[in-house]
């Protein structure tokens, strides 16, 4: 702080702007691209998904979004211990960081073939708030993992921006997981859509 008590402004560097720049563009040009192409998309609605078609495609892709969704938890709960926000437990193991990129890459692979399922079947919809609430949110979904990866790889971004990034990662699988896979075990109705 200075004398008269403002903190002087710093000044970012080149680089550091430049990383900053593409840390939001990239994410934000997949969830749009994302939302483009399901947009532009021609429904196909016989898309088998590993050989489930219609009711039977929407029960699987329900019980691996419920998979998905644990996964996240998962991946919360390991990414809270390893920055000791978890009262009670000491630091983190070097496993803790392993564990949580493992379940991580999991997750994403698991998520591909159902969001790959719900695009070429369905693409991009608009025609209610839960099926708009969850395009919405699986185009952010991709998006925020675009983000937290660059994050991860890069040192000269702002320390916020990786809970930021997982954050919205975490919220937007949640969501999908509300919109869908809530919706669809708990005979089509979602509390409170």
């Amino acid at each position: 702080m200075s004398k008269t008590g403002h903190r002087a402004h710093r000044r970012l560097s080149p680089a550091r702007a430049a990383a900053i720049a593409l840390g939001a563009a990239l994410p934000v040009a997949t969830a749009v691209a994302i939302w483009v192409t399901g947009r532009h998309h021609s429904p196909q609605y016989t898309t088998s998904l590993f050989g489930a078609q219609g009711a039977d495609a929407v029960t699987l892709k329900a019980r691996l979004g419920s998979a998905l969704f644990g996964l996240a938890i998962v991946q919360l709960l390991l990414a809270l211990w390893m920055y000791g926000r978890l009262p009670g437990l000491t630091a983190a193991p070097r496993r803790v960081r392993i564990a949580h990129r493992v379940v991580g890459w999991a997750a994403f692979l698991l998520s591909v073939p159902i969001a790959f399922h719900c695009v070429r079947t369905y693409g991009v919809e608009t025609t209610s708030t839960r099926v708009f609430m969850h395009s919405v949110a699986g185009c952010v979904l991709y998006g925020a993992f675009v983000a937290k990866v660059l994050v991860v790889r890069s040192r000269r971004l702002p320390g916020w921006m990786l809970p930021a990034a997982g954050g919205l990662l975490f919220g937007a699988i949640g969501v999908l997981w509300y919109t869908a896979a809530l919706w669809a075990l708990n005979g089509f109705d979602a509390p409170g859509l």
